[in-house]
């Protein structure tokens, strides 16, 4: 959400930073990955904790002994202030490993994920940190998930027909999860992506282009509906930028992430920290949560 240069933060990770005092005293990261370090989960001052799908040892030593040797290379000091920051993060990533671990012991869900489905089992390892707040003092959580293969040049349709039907299964076991846990009305799923596809094909595929749709999901938003200007399909309409499909976005993405942010807590005075350029829209709230 920051177009005119590089950025070292990401919008989720800045709302982390804003809402820190609601997670004070807590064992575990507010921000959970599912896949890898990501922008959108960096803040300032909060960082995410990195969960593989199916594990929450994160860092698993094997045994007490090697525990024990890890224990004393933190301890190590030799004044270098690379080696006291590498021993920091990783005695952080020990302590949340063990925070994280401790409370997930018995954390099962009777909610039924599709197998061989990348994104519900990333979602399934959300669903039972969710179940966990508690232990883990966390009241805001935010999480990233990743499915990718959406970037067809060819083959398109069959590729893109399966991609959607493992969003569709895994969003749905993820949301009757929700309701399992009874947090379905506190807990918003969207989707989001860095660019769309062109309307005019390339043989058997699209290329790159900007606007797109994306899918918000729980029970507290207002469902079934578009929000937004529902583009032109005409090539050369006054929001194709290229004359080849090439659509501008209706709403900016300041505006996609300012709505949900104000609904996960972040006052509206606080909405320009998160999203500078807020003001150069008409509006910070879509309207898509009640």
């Amino acid at each position: 959400s920051i177009p005119t240069g590089l950025s070292n933060t990401g919008w989720g990770g800045r709302m982390a930073d804003v809402l820190q005092s609601s997670n004070a005293g807590a064992t575990f990261p507010a921000m959970t990955s599912t896949n890898g370090s990501s922008l959108f989960l960096t803040g300032q001052q909060s960082f995410a904790a990195n969960v593989p799908t199916g594990s929450a040892t994160l860092l698993n030593y094997g045994n007490a002994a090697r525990q024990a040797g890890l224990q004393q290379l933190l301890t190590f000091d030799n004044g270098l202030q690379l080696v006291q920051a590498a021993n920091g993060t990783l005695g952080r990533g020990q302590s949340y490993a063990n925070a994280l671990s401790g409370a997930l012991a018995g954390a099962t869900l009777a909610t039924q994920f599709p197998a061989g489905n990348p994104l519900a089992a990333q979602l399934q390892t959300v669903a039972r940190i969710i179940k966990v707040r508690s232990a883990l003092g966390l009241s805001r959580q935010i999480f990233y998930c990743e499915l990718g293969g959406f970037d067809t040049h060819s083959g398109q349709l069959p590729i893109q027909s399966a991609l959607l039907q493992q969003l569709s299964q895994a969003v749905l076991a993820f949301y009757r999860a929700t309701q399992e846990l009874g947090v379905d009305s506190s807990v918003t799923t969207f989707t989001a992506s860095e660019f769309g596809r062109a309307l005019t094909p390339n043989s058997s595929g699209t290329d790159h282009a900007w606007g797109s749709h994306h899918f918000v999901i729980g029970t507290g938003v207002k469902g079934g509906r578009f929000f937004g200007q529902f583009p032109s399909l005409t090539l050369g309409n006054d929001y194709d930028a290229t004359g080849t499909g090439t659509l501008i976005p209706t709403s900016a993405v300041d505006q996609y992430g300012a709505t949900l942010a104000q609904w996960f807590g972040v006052a509206a005075g606080s909405v320009s920290t998160i999203f500078p350029n807020i003001a150069n829209f008409p509006t910070s709230n879509l309207g898509i949560l009640g």
